[in-house]
C-alpha cells in the first residue's frame, strides 16, 4: 500500500462496499486493470472525512456503501482504449443507454485524469440502517445519462430529496460534489491534489 493510504473497510467500522471495478458488473463489462480484489482504498484524509460521514448518517437512520475511491491511473488508461474499441454490448443497455461510448470523456462522465486518482475521491450512496434497503436516488451507479445529474428532471421527488439529502451530508463533512454525477464526491482539502497515483488495489 502506498504510505498515505489505507483500506477503507479498515478504517470505517461496518462499511458496507462493493468495488465496482474490481468486478464484472462495471460499465466495461469485465474486471479492471488496477483492480486485484474487491476492496477499496483512499487517503489518510479521505477516511476520516467519510468516518464524519458514516456518524452523520448513522444519525439519521442511514448507512453508506461505497462503490469506489482510489482508482490507479491505469485503470483510467484502460477506460480511455476501451472508450475506443467497437461496441459489444455487454453494459450498454445499462450504463450509457443513450450515449456512444466513444462520448463518455467529452461529455463528462469520465476523465482522463480522474479525482479518484489522487486518492480523495468516493463513488457512494445511502442505505437504510433499519432494513439494509439501499434509498431510492432514481437512477444506478455509472449511468451515464442526464439523469444522473443533480437536479436532473425525470425523477421523484422522494428520489430528488434522497440526492439532496447526500449531498448535504458529504458537503457539510468537507466534500465538494460533482454536477454530471449524484454519487461522486471529492474532498475540498486534498491532501495530494495533484499527484495521479498508479500502484495497484492489492494485499501487497
Amino acid at each position: 500500500m502506498e504510505k498515505g493510504f489505507v483500506f477503507l473497510d479498515e478504517a470505517l467500522p461496518g462499511i458496507r462496499w462493493d468495488a465496482k471495478y474490481a468486478t464484472w458488473d462495471n460499465f466495461t463489462g469485465k474486471p479492471v486493470e488496477g483492480y486485484e480484489l474487491n476492496r477499496i482504498v483512499g487517503t489518510h484524509a479521505l477516511a476520516a472525512a467519510l468516518l464524519a460521514v458514516q456518524e452523520q448518517a448513522a444519525n439519521l437512520g442511514y448507512g453508506l456503501l461505497l462503490w469506489d475511491g482510489y482508482r490507479p491511473q491505469r485503470a483510467v488508461d484502460r477506460f480511455l482504449q476501451w472508450s475506443e474499441e467497437p461496441e459489444d454490448g455487454l453494459a450498454k443497455s445499462k450504463h450509457y443507454p443513450n450515449i456512444n461510448r466513444s462520448e463518455m470523456f467529452q461529455l463528462g462522465y469520465v476523465a482522463a485524469q480522474s479525482s479518484h486518482s489522487r486518492g480523495s475521491a468516493i463513488d457512494l450512496t445511502l442505505y437504510r440502517l433499519d432494513t439494509g434497503a439501499l434509498v431510492p436516488m432514481g437512477g444506478d451507479f455509472d449511468l451515464m445519462d442526464v439523469i444522473s445529474h443533480h437536479e436532473a428532471k425525470g425523477i421523484t421527488e422522494a428520489e430528488a430529496q434522497n440526492r439532496r439529502l447526500l449531498r448535504s451530508i458529504m458537503e457539510s463533512s468537507g466534500f465538494n460534489s460533482y454536477d454530471y454525477e449524484w454519487w461522486h464526491y471529492t474532498l475540498k482539502n486534498e491532501p495530494y491534489p495533484t499527484t495521479y497515483f498508479d500502484f495497484p488495489i492489492s494485499q501487497l
